[in-house]
């Protein structure tokens, strides 16, 4: 019965692959014959994976089915072997998929139980958006479809995949600590590299094949000075939605520069004041969203304007040379940057949390000595909550050996509320890799 119920598994993911053949897109052909061979690594997160298909292509096999009925009654041809066989194939699909989710396909599937779950979500989230945002796009949004037009679903097939491998990775607080300052890294030299090889005439590297300053604080005063153009506003306030102000540790393309620099410091981060962080950044938010305002009224050329941008990012730059690589702090990110200031301070109205257990805590210190964003004072530790300039990065996480830190959702258990966050995290980015560009 076990080996039929797999056969019947790895049939149905080819069907759909056959019948994605038959329409004449033979990447995602390619990528869903892709999808059986993940069953080989015996992952509790392969068998997710193939159920979640199989119970979708039962429903594509539904809408497929009813089409082709219509058709066929329109033409006056017979139509009832048709719905007959199309009925055998989704009831196929649905009923191997349902027995994936089952407790016999569990025991075949024994690795990475632990994580299957969000290892598949987070498969299943980055295929999802990356099909939108492809669908919704004016332009080639992914690399491959750019240089090989339609085989973007090979990209998506290897984005959701990484997204699947940082959720498992990102579980561990110890592995999380390691890996995120590496994998966002990645994610700045991807997009950077992306710039240069549009700087020397690559204009499919380019997004729009026009170029902008990668600039972060223009992700505002951008707009305000031309008047429109809020997609990177867009991108940042889903972005605060999902996730709060993890962008600033995950995400941004300037701050992984910043995050780098502070590790060349003192191992042991020197604090920065609270007047620090609030005021010099409230400062810079006030001088570039009221200067791109000025600039517009005034009528300056945009060539003007930026020219100023890249002085102000320039200046950014210098803050990190200077003072977080002598601090061991983000001293950009926490003190110059005004995107930084906004996203903790819209952060504050989503309900992603991190919490300190009183209870448990001993005041080590262990959290203050691994956090760069300076959120950790005694003051805060004492307060059972770290600072506005916590950007939920989680190192403090992995480096608690009391398990005294934790991330907090209302409704959720601690490990829960975990899960979610870095699931959510890992696919945000695995997608700003594929569509992050200039």
């Amino acid at each position: 019965m076990t080996a039929l119920m797999l056969t019947l598994v790895v049939l149905g993911q080819l069907l759909l692959a056959a019948h994605a053949l038959r329409r004449g897109e033979w990447a995602l052909c390619a990528a869903l014959l892709a999808l059986p061979l993940l069953l080989l690594t015996r992952r509790g997160a392969a068998r997710l994976i193939a159920a979640f298909a199989l119970v979708l292509g039962a429903a594509l096999w539904v809408d497929a089915g009813l089409g082709f009925v219509r058709l066929r009654m329109a033409l006056g041809q017979d139509w009832l072997r048709l719905a007959f066989i199309l009925s055998g194939v989704t009831l196929v699909s649905l009923g191997a998929g349902l027995w994936m989710l089952g407790r016999r396909a569990q025991e075949l599937f024994p690795r990475g139980r632990e994580a299957e779950v969000p290892q598949a979500v987070a498969f299943g989230l980055t295929v999802a958006l990356l099909v939108v945002a492809r669908a919704k796009a004016s332009v080639p949004l992914l690399l491959v479809d750019r240089f090989l037009p339609g085989w973007g679903w090979l990209e998506i097939l290897a984005l959701a995949l990484y997204a699947a491998w940082l959720a498992g990775e990102f579980l561990d607080p110890e592995r999380h600590r390691l890996l995120r300052p590496r994998v966002w890294a990645l994610f700045s030299a991807v997009f950077f590299g992306q710039l240069l090889l549009g700087l020397i005439g690559l204009n499919d590297f380019l997004m729009t094949g026009r170029l902008h300053l990668p600039v972060p604080a223009l992700i505002v005063a951008g707009p305000l000075f031309r008047g429109g153009g809020l997609f990177m506003a867009i991108l940042f306030s889903a972005t605060v939605l999902f996730v709060g102000p993890a962008w600033c540790s995950h995400l941004c393309y300037i701050g992984a520069w910043d995050d780098q620099c502070s590790r060349l410091g003192p191992k042991r981060p020197e604090p920065l004041s609270d007047r620090w962080k609030l005021w010099g950044r409230l400062a810079a938010l006030v001088l570039t969203c009221g200067g791109a305002l000025a600039l517009r009224l005034l009528g300056v050329e945009a060539l003007t304007a930026v020219l100023l941008a890249a002085l102000f990012g320039l200046a950014g730059v210098g803050v990190m040379l200077s003072f977080s690589r002598r601090l061991g702090v983000m001293a950009h990110c926490t003190a110059f940057c005004p995107i930084g200031l906004l996203g903790n301070l819209l952060g504050r109205l989503m309900p992603w949390r991190l919490r300190i257990d009183r209870d448990t805590c001993t005041r080590c210190r262990s959290c203050s000595r691994v956090c760069r964003y300076s959120a950790l004072s005694g003051a805060d530790i004492e307060a059972g909550t770290p600072a506005l300039s916590c950007t939920l990065c989680g190192d403090c996480i992995g480096a608690c050996p009391h398990d005294s830190m934790h991330y907090r959702f209302p409704g959720l258990s601690k490990p829960a509320a975990r899960a979610t966050f870095l699931t959510l995290v890992a696919t945000l980015s695995a997608v700003f890799l594929g569509v992050a560009r200039i």
